[in-house]
C-alpha cells in the first residue's frame, strides 16, 4: 500500500521551512568572520550581486526539479537529465548527508552551550578556551550528538505538516526575534556605531581585489543552501500552484536578511565591548565552522556586557537559543533530504527514517571525538558543494535550459515569470563560478593550507583528500546507478 502524500500546507508554510534550511548556524557566526576578513562593507556589494548569479537561480532550478518531479535528489536530476545521470543525484545526495553527520556534531555544540548559559556557568567562567578545550576532549560531544540526531528524527517522525512545517513556523520567527532582540541591544552599547559603520561602508581599493569577490561567492554557495539538493527535497512536498520565481526570491533575500541581523549583532557587540582587539578576533580562524568565534569568543563578550551577571547570561542565553534553533532547522532538512532518497527507492519512510538515523548517528561520532576529523570533513565536503551545483546545473542544461525554464520554472502556479536571461546564467555563468570556486580552493590549498602536503589525501586541508574521497563517492555511485535507477523508478514503495 502506498504511503500517503503529504504537502506543505501555505505558501507562509512553504518559504519558512525552506529558510530554516539556509538559515543555519553559518549565518550567524561564518558571514562575520567572512566580512571582516574582506573589508567589512566592501564584501557586501559582491555578496548581493552572487546572490543574483550563483544563489537564486540555483534556488529556482531546485524548486522546479523538486516540484515537477516530485522525486529527491537522485530521481530528480535522472529524470531531467536522464537515468545514465542518477549518479549525479547520488553525489548531490551524498555531500549533504555527509555534511549532516558531522552538522548534527555543530548542532549538540549548540545544544551544550545552551545549557550552560542557562546555568549561568558560561557567565560565570573566566577561561572560555579551557572551557572549550574541556567539552571537545572528552566523550560529551558525542551524548549531545545523539541528543541533536534524536531532535531531528522525531521532527521527521512527525511529517512534513505536523513535523517539519510545524517546527519552523515555530522556530524561525522565533530566531528572527532573538536576533532582532540582540541587534537592538547590541546598537545601544557605547562604541556600536562604529561596528555598524564598519560593516557597512565600502572601499574602492578592497572592492577591487579579486579575493573579496571569491569570498562572495563562496558564502553564497556556503550559506544560502543553492546546490544543496535541500530545497529541491523540500520542493517535492509544494503544492501545484507555488510560485517557484517568488519563493526562490523570498528564500534567497530572507536568508541573507537574518546573516546581516547577525552580522550587526556582532560587529557592534565587538566593537562596543572589545575596541581593537575584537577584529581581529574575528579575522582569525580557518574553515567554515570557525568554532573559536561561536563557542570562546562570543562567550568573552558577553561577560563584558554592561548590566552584571543576570543581563548578561540572559543575552548569552538568547544568543545560543538562536544559535541553537539555526542548526537543528538546517538539520532536519539534511535528514529529510536521506530519508526522502530511501523512500523513493522502495523503502517505507519509517525505515528510511531508521536507516538514516542509524548512519547520522554512527557516522557523526568521528567528528564527535575529533576536531580534525570534522575539519577535514567540512572541508572535504564545503568544497564538494560546488560540484553540487554544477551536476544541478548540468541537468537543466541536458534537458535543455529554455525548456526547463517555459515547462517547469514557469508552470502552473508562477505568477513572477522567469525570462531568457535566466537560460544564459544557468547554462554559463553557473558552470564557470564552479570551476573559478574549485580552482581557487584548490589554489588557497596548495599555497597556504597545506603547501607540502597538499596532494597528501591524509591531511585535513589537502588537495589529495578532496579527490580521493569525491573519487570513491562518485565511483560507488556510477557503479551502483543501474541499481539505484531500477530502485527509484521500477518498484513500488513499500508500506510501512
Amino acid at each position: 500500500m502506498a504511503e500517503k502524500k503529504e504537502f506543505f500546507t501555505s505558501r507562509w508554510g512553504m518559504i519558512l521551512s525552506v529558510i530554516g534550511i539556509a538559515v543555519g548556524t553559518g549565518n550567524i557566526w561564518r558571514f562575520s568572520r567572512i566580512v571582516a576578513q574582506n573589508g567589512g562593507g566592501s564584501f557586501l556589494i559582491p555578496w548581493v550581486i552572487f546572490l543574483f548569479i550563483w544563489s537564486v537561480p540555483l534556488i529556482i532550478a531546485e524548486f522546479a526539479i523538486g516540484k515537477s518531479t516530485r522525486k529527491g535528489t537522485i530521481g530528480g536530476i535522472a529524470a531531467l537529465a536522464g537515468e545514465r545521470f542518477g549518479w549525479m543525484g547520488g553525489f548531490v545526495g551524498f555531500v549533504s548527508t555527509a555534511i549532516m553527520f558531522y552538522y548534527a556534531v555543530v548542532a549538540g555544540w549548540c545544544i551544550r552551550y545552551l545549557t550552560t548559559s542557562l546555568t549561568g556557568t558560561l557567565i560565570a567562567t573566566e577561561d572560555h578556551i579551557a572551557l572549550w578545550e574541556s567539552f571537545t576532549s572528552g566523550y560529551e560531544p558525542v551524548y549531545f550528538h545523539i541528543l541533536a540526531v534524536g531532535l531531528g528524527a522525531f521532527v521527521i517522525f512527525k511529517g512534513v505538516v505536523r513535523g517539519i512545517e510545524r517546527m519552523n513556523r515555530i522556530l524561525i520567527p522565533s530566531l528572527l526575534f532573538i536576533l532582532v532582540t540582540l541587534a537592538i541591544r547590541a546598537v545601544t552599547l557605547p562604541g556600536a556605531m562604529d561596528g555598524i559603520t564598519y560593516l557597512f561602508t565600502p572601499s574602492l581599493e578592497t572592492l577591487l581585489d579579486y579575493k573579496v569577490w571569491l569570498a562572495a561567492l563562496t558564502q553564497n554557495a556556503w550559506d544560502t543552501g543553492a546546490g544543496w539538493g535541500l530545497i529541491l527535497t523540500y520542493a517535492c512536498y509544494a503544492r501545484q500552484k507555488e510560485d517557484i520565481t517568488l519563493n526562490a526570491a523570498l528564500t534567497g533575500f530572507g536568508n541573507n536578511s537574518v546573516s546581516l541581523l547577525a552580522g550587526i549583532t556582532i560587529f557592534a557587540t565587538v566593537f562596543a565591548l572589545a575596541p581593537g582587539e575584537g577584529i581581529t578576533e574575528l579575522i582569525s580562524g580557518r574553515g567554515s565552522t570557525n568554532t573559536g568565534l561561536a563557542f570562546i569568543f562570543i562567550p568573552q563578550l558577553f561577560t563584558k556586557m554592561p548590566g552584571g551577571p543576570g543581563l548578561q547570561t540572559f543575552f548569552s542565553t538568547l544568543f545560543f537559543l538562536g544559535l541553537t534553533f539555526a542548526a537543528l532547522t538546517s538539520l532536519v532538512s539534511m535528514i529529510e533530504l536521506a530519508v526522502r532518497v530511501f523512500s523513493d527507492m522502495g523503502l517505507s519512510r519509517n525505515r528510511s527514517l531508521a536507516l538514516t538515523i542509524v548512519l547520522a548517528l554512527l557516522f557523526g561520532i568521528p567528528s564527535a571525538l575529533s576536531l580534525t576529523f570534522l575539519d577535514n570533513q567540512d572541508w572535504v565536503w564545503g568544497v564538494g558543494l560546488m560540484i553540487s551545483g554544477g551536476f544541478i546545473s548540468f541537468a537543466v542544461i541536458k534537458h535543455g535550459a529554455d525548456r526547463f525554464r517555459r515547462e517547469a520554472v514557469n508552470a502552473e502556479g508562477t505568477d513572477i515569470k522567469v525570462g531568457r536571461g535566466y537560460n544564459v546564467i544557468i547554462s554559463w555563468l553557473i558552470p564557470v563560478q564552479v570551476v573559478v570556486l574549485i580552482a581557487w580552493w584548490f589554489f588557497v590549498a596548495i599555497t597556504e593550507f597545506d603547501a607540502e602536503g597538499w596532494w597528501n589525501p591524509f591531511h585535513t586541508y589537502s588537495v589529495g583528500t578532496c579527490l580521493l574521497q569525491w573519487g570513491v563517492v562518485m565511483l560507488i555511485f556510477i557503479a551502483a546507478n543501474r541499481f539505484i535507477i531500477r530502485r527509484t523508478f521500477g518498484r513500488p514503495q513499500e508500506a510501512s
